[in-house]
């Protein structure tokens, strides 16, 4: 019988619109968990010091820090793709300031291929060599595991991809939470997705026809995301992905594709912990500590 597998510890930290999470990591094991609303102030060097001022005992239980954040993360410099999400000075240093407040070697990444690899680690992509990672919630957040590898920058901001060049509209503006939203209120109805999700439950038309715009406009995402990245899962997450019968209405419209083509869709297994557990193994990790050499070479 197999040892165990043992996790080094990490600080843990989770860093979106609306709030800042830290929490102590190893494994799937997550405890101490501390949150804080995210601030107006745009210094995020405000932010973590004063999460960090929540626990001071967490000083000296920890071997590295993490950050999974909501935007593009290169060469250890911090930008808001979405500034509507989160308002931060574009190129911000995030590496060099956590690894000063935390006193410790610190990683971040975009919040979602964080997740993505907290799935393909210790969740529903495990066993596999290649998947993808998309969440839909208020918008769409994507990872990409390629050959066992993450890849990292750029890739997997699938909610950003145009159905048309010459639109600027994304797809997450016209499929996900905040257009749920905006389909009901044009409708009459000032309610949030997960209202619309109870109004189709209870048979309002409508709210129906919102929901199967929505899932076949994740199909084709999805699959095209097949037939760019042929991977052997797409790993399903966030509230909208996980509602009750919207996987299966994706999934639906798969059936009039090669069986060669249509992807495979399963449901994410660890829920909203899925970026700290994720951020948590590349920290600790031969990868993580590459990422944080380069970045430092850079910097």
């Amino acid at each position: 019988m197999a040892a165990p597998a043992t996790y080094e510890t990490v600080l843990a930290i989770d860093i979106g619109g609306t709030k800042v999470l830290g929490a102590l990591v190893s494994g799937r094991a997550v405890s101490e968990v501390v949150e804080i609303a995210t601030p107006t102030s745009e210094d995020p060097r405000l932010w973590i010091a004063e999460l960090l001022q929540r626990v001071p005992n967490w000083r000296g239980r920890y071997g590295r820090v993490g950050a999974a954040v909501t935007g593009v993360v290169e060469e250890g410099r911090w930008s808001a793709l979405n500034p509507k999400t989160l308002p931060i000075p574009s190129n911000y240093p995030l590496i060099d300031m956590l690894a000063e407040l935390a006193g410790s070697p610190a990683v971040a990444l975009n919040d979602a291929q964080a997740a993505a690899w907290g799935e393909f680690r210790l969740g529903a992509g495990q066993g596999t060599r290649n998947c993808v990672f998309l969440t839909l919630s208020t918008g769409i957040g994507g990872g990409v595991v390629i050959d066992g590898k993450l890849q990292t920058g750029l890739a997997g901001h699938f909610g950003l991809f145009r159905a048309d060049i010459a639109d600027p509209t994304p797809i997450e503006s016209l499929t996900t939470g905040r257009w749920m939203a905006e389909m009901a209120r044009a409708e009459g109805n000032a309610t949030d997705a997960k209202g619309v999700f109870e109004a189709a439950r209870n048979g309002d038309a409508w709210a129906e026809e919102v929901i199967a715009l929505s899932a076949r406009r994740i199909a084709t995402l999805c699959a095209n995301i097949q037939l760019g990245f042929a991977p052997e899962k797409i790993i399903i997450g966030g509230s909208i992905g996980l509602a009750p019968g919207f996987m299966a209405r994706i999934a639906a419209w798969f059936d009039d594709l090669p069986e060669r083509l249509q992807p495979t869709l399963v449901a994410a297994q660890l829920g909203g912990q899925a970026g700290i557990v994720g951020i948590a193994q590349i920290a600790s990790s031969i990868e993580g500590k590459m990422i944080n050499q380069r970045e430092h070479h850079n910097a």
